[in-house]
Parts: C-alpha cells; sequence; structure tokens
C-alpha cells in the first residue's frame, strides 16, 4: 500500500527532430531503414502475453514499392478472438487492482523507449509499413505516441484529484473512486496514424481496463512495434492483446459478449455506424451500457476571406491537401476561394504542387509516397477520372496515377463550378484538393454552404486579416468542425493543445489528447463516509 502522493515528470511535448542533412538522426533513421528492409520479419498474434501463430501467413509490402516483402504476419479467427476476450478478463482483477503509480510508470517508460531506443525503429517502422515521409513518421509515430502516453498519465492524476465538497463539521467525508470499466474494452486503430494505434488501446488501460486490440491489417508492421515496446515497459500479460483477424469475425463475438464494456474506433463512418447499430440491437445481452468512442470521417474545409495573404493560403491548402497523402481525418479536401484572390492562389497553387516530388520515402527528397493500398488507390483514381470527364469540374493540376511499382497518385486540383460537385461534398482520403471560387461579396453565404455541404464536422480553417471576418466565420461555422483553425491549416493537431475530435458524421467528439476522452473510460462511484451515525430516528421538526 502506498503511503505518499506520487508525482509523475512533468508531461511536455516531445520535440519532433528535423532528420535534415548533416544531423545524426538522419544517418541514424537511413541505417534502421537498410536494416528492418534487408529482413523480413514473422508476426504473431499476442493473447494473453503469448505469441500465437496460424500458419495463415500474410505478406506486408510497402505501398511504395509493392514488390518488396517487409515481412508477413499471421492471420487469425473466431478461436482467437474468443482467446483475447478470456485473456483480458483474467487479467483484469489483477490490473485494475494494481496502483495506479504502478500503471502509470509502465506508459512513461513506454513513452521513453519510444523517444529514445526506439524512436528509428517505430520510425522507419511506419515509414516503410504506411509509406510516410521522415517527417510525417516523425510527428506521430514517435511524437505523438509519446505525447499521449505521458500527457494521458498527467490528466489521470487531474481525473482522480476531481473530488466532491465536503462541509466542515458536518462528520462526513465525500470523495469519488474512479473505477475502469465493468467488462473489457474492444479498440479498432487504422491504418494512417501509429500513434492513434497506440493510443486506443493505451488510454483505457492506463485507468485499469483490459483490451482486446485490433489493428488495420496495413499498419500491422509498425503496430508489433508498439506491442514490443509495451511489453519492454512491463505491460502484463493480457492487459492489450492483439488479434489480426478480418473486422466482421471479432465483431461477430465481441458485441455478442456479455461483459464487451466499451468500443475506442477509429475508421470510416460507415463502419462505425454499423458497430453502433449492432451494439445498440444487442443491449438487453450487455453487463452495463458499453461506451462507444469513435472519430470517423471528414470533409474538411478551408476558406479565405478577401483580406488572406495569397501566398498563406496557397501554403496552407498544399500542406494540409498533400501530406501523407492526404490520408488524413484531418486533410484540406474542400477550399472556398474568393473571385479576387483567385488568380494569384492558382499562379502559387500550379507552382507549389507541380515541383512536389512523389515516390519512395526512403529518398529523404521526397514530398510525398504512396497511398496505403490498391483499394484506396482504385477509389481515389475513380474519382479524378470522373472529374475528368465531368462538366462541372476541371482537373487543374495533377490527376496522374500510376500502381505498377507502387500506389501513386499525383497532388490533384480540382476547380468545380457546382460547390455540391461530388468531390466537394464525399469523403476521398487521398490527395485531391477541390475549389469552389466564390464572389467576394457572397462570404456569409459561403459560410452557410459550408456549413450545410457536408455530413462531417471534423476540422476547418478560415484565412483572414479582417478580425471582424474572422469571428463571424467562427460564430458561423462553430458546428461545422470540432477542431477550428485560424490562418493555419487544418492539420497537426497537438496532444494536450488541440484536443481532436469533431461531431456530426465525424464522431462523438471526446477529444483524444486531452481529460475529455478517459472519462469515458471509467465508471465513476461517490462514496460518503459518516463518522457519527445517528442512533435515533426522530427528527427535530418531530419534537
Amino acid at each position: 500500500m502506498s503511503n505518499a502522493y506520487f508525482n509523475p515528470p512533468p508531461a511536455v511535448n516531445e520535440p519532433s527532430l528535423s532528420y535534415a542533412p548533416g544531423t545524426t538522426e538522419r544517418d541514424a533513421l537511413k541505417a534502421e531503414l537498410a536494416r528492418m528492409k534487408a529482413e523480413q520479419v514473422d508476426i504473431p498474434m499476442t493473447i494473453g502475453g503469448k505469441k500465437i501463430t496460424t500458419g495463415d501467413r500474410v505478406a506486408i509490402h510497402p505501398p511504395h514499392e509493392i514488390k518488396h516483402t517487409l515481412g508477413h504476419y499471421h492471420k487469425g479467427g473466431s478461436a482467437h478472438v474468443q482467446q483475447a476476450i478470456d485473456a483480458a478478463l483474467a487479467a483484469k482483477p489483477a490490473w485494475e487492482a494494481l496502483p495506479w503509480q504502478e500503471r502509470a510508470a509502465i506508459f512513461l517508460k513506454a513513452a521513453d523507449l519510444i523517444s529514445g531506443p526506439y524512436r528509428y525503429k517505430i520510425n522507419a517502422a511506419t515509414m516503410l509499413g504506411q509509406s510516410k515521409t521522415p517527417h510525417q513518421s516523425e510527428i506521430e509515430s514517435v511524437a505523438e505516441l509519446a505525447d499521449f502516453f505521458r500527457f494521458n498519465v498527467q490528466f489521470m492524476i487531474e481525473m482522480y484529484e476531481d473530488q466532491p465538497l465536503t462541509e466542515p463539521g458536518s462528520g462526513i467525508w465525500n470523495r469519488v473512486e474512479y473505477r475502469p470499466l465493468e467488462g473489457f474494452v474492444f479498440a479498432i486503430t487504422p491504418f494512417n496514424f501509429t500513434a492513434i494505434a497506440g493510443n486506443l488501446p493505451g488510454a483505457p488501460a492506463l485507468l485499469g481496463n483490459t483490451v482486446v486490440w485490433k489493428p488495420a491489417e496495413t499498419q500491422v508492421y509498425a503496430a508489433a512495434v508498439i506491442m514490443e515496446i509495451l511489453e519492454e515497459a512491463g505491460l502484463p500479460d493480457g492487459v492489450i492483446n492483439m488479434i489480426l483477424v478480418d473486422g466482421p469475425v471479432a465483431g461477430d463475438i465481441i458485441f455478442e459478449h456479455q461483459d464487451f464494456a466499451g468500443l475506442h474506433f477509429t475508421g470510416s463512418t460507415k463502419v462505425f455506424q454499423h458497430l453502433w447499430q449492432t451494439i445498440g440491437k444487442n443491449l438487453p445481452k450487455y453487463r452495463t451500457y458499453p461506451r462507444i468512442v469513435g472519430e470517423t470521417g471528414g470533409k474538411d474545409f478551408l476558406i479565405a476571406h478577401p483580406s488572406a495573404p495569397a501566398a498563406q493560403v496557397a501554403t496552407a491548402l498544399v500542406r494540409g491537401a498533400y501530406e501523407y497523402q492526404g490520408q488524413k481525418c484531418s486533410a484540406a479536401s474542400r477550399a472556398y476561394l474568393p473571385e479576387s484572390l483567385w488568380p494569384a492562389i492558382k499562379t502559387l497553387l500550379v507552382e507549389q504542387v507541380g515541383s512536389i516530388k512523389m515516390g519512395n520515402v526512403e529518398d529523404f527528397s521526397n514530398f510525398m509516397g504512396a497511398v496505403i493500398d490498391e483499394r484506396a488507390f482504385d477509389k481515389i483514381s475513380g474519382y479524378i477520372a470522373e472529374a475528368k470527364k465531368s462538366t462541372d469540374a476541371e482537373v487543374l493540376i495533377g490527376g496522374g496515377y500510376d500502381k505498377s511499382e507502387g500506389y501513386f497518385i499525383e497532388p490533384t486540383v480540382i476547380v468545380t463550378t457546382n460547390p455540391n460537385y461530388r468531390t466537394m461534398e464525399e469523403e476521398i482520403f487521398g490527395p485531391v484538393l477541390t475549389i469552389f471560387v466564390y464572389q467576394d461579396d457572397a462570404f456569409e453565404a459561403t459560410l452557410d454552404l459550408i456549413d450545410r455541404t457536408s455530413p462531417y464536422a471534423l476540422t476547418g480553417a478560415v484565412f483572414s486579416c479582417d478580425r471582424g471576418a474572422v469571428d463571424f466565420a467562427t460564430h458561423k461555422l462553430r458546428h461545422s468542425a470540432g477542431n477550428f483553425y485560424i490562418n493555419d491549416k487544418p492539420t497537426g493537431a497537438v496532444v494536450g493543445q488541440q484536443p481532436f475530435g469533431g461531431a456530426r458524421g465525424s464522431g462523438t467528439n471526446d477529444k483524444a489528447g486531452s481529460i475529455i476522452n478517459l472519462y469515458r473510460w471509467v465508471s465513476a462511484r461517490s462514496i460518503k463516509e459518516n463518522f457519527v451515525s445517528p442512533t435515533d430516528y426522530r427528527y427535530p421538526y418531530m419534537g
């Protein structure tokens, strides 16, 4: 039993290294890329601390070099899902009884391993497996994941310190215990952010929950490194169980189980809605009402006021739309530009987008890699092909694509005269930006257009040197984006600085990177202790 109050190291954001020519980190990362690429790994599932192989091996290829094999992962089935549930439930009593500082120490150590001895390994794994440039991988697989683990510890302490009032002299002591959920949590993580893959199972686990974790099959290469780090940090067997199965196989068992207690999800809106419906139908089967937390799609916007600087708008569009090939939920996908600024912005876009280098991410001069897989390639290229034929749209820049060596799609700018054109409304999740040019005097009407065009409400940005216009847009679009940016691109949220999440079709807005998210993984118990209990049932008014 602890007999002191403990203060973990204060959480600060992990600095991102530059990997500029001549730096030691550049040489170290290149060496790690070469080492990892030269070997083929065999990735098992991890259930109850045991490494489970099945013989059903699935090859892993870099999206930018599909003829190369990085290794294989062992695909599981329904029996493994049940084993993972059993392992999570078996580990639960000891894990939730462990003092909070012991749980915290594991994740703080994991953060230091990520930013220290594992920095180049998790970075290289993300680059190779998910086709990220050094910068895009560094800012999330290293800095953001370490931030999640460190700040979650700080948020946990702040939550535990939030205690109810006790009236002085009352002979009463009131307190609140923040219990983990009763049952197990199911975490489903996406391909595009290694940091999300670590945080979705990690945040509930920190608070005493045990987790069944299903990473995306196109992120398994880096997910295995996360599992390795957590194990080295001292995570007990069965606390987080990594299963490599198809989604429906997992769902058929997990969502029927009486001890299913929560879903932590990042992925498509359609899938999330289906899962929510499934959970709703099964409510009578559950021991408790499951917590459902999801961050889903986005059709993120940027609007420029006529007072905006053209160069700033153009750069924000290029970075916001094309970093990591537009495969961010927050990527700038639709832009509304005033007629007076359009000629200047157009010139800058043609110049900047035309200078973008795309190719193998092991060449550090490339700004873009490949999209994640053939299914994504076919979907995105289909939108571009349709735009080339449309009378409502013009492909201004880019529009090329090729999958002979890797899933490469050129950064593409579409200009449309129809604000409800398909690529202005539907999530594409690729390097495609669509622009609508509005009349300068229609700024207010365009804000209304932005608000009603898309079912999503994840991120958005306004550029203006007119403070009145900024204030007007901020209020007008208050429900259009959960993360709103003024004179900045709509991407790049930092843990502890810009809690991330959106509403409407973009999710439950439970704000990863803040205390708001942690509250979803606890069930509070109020405790009232009376030091001098009454000995007579009568009240004074009865005298």
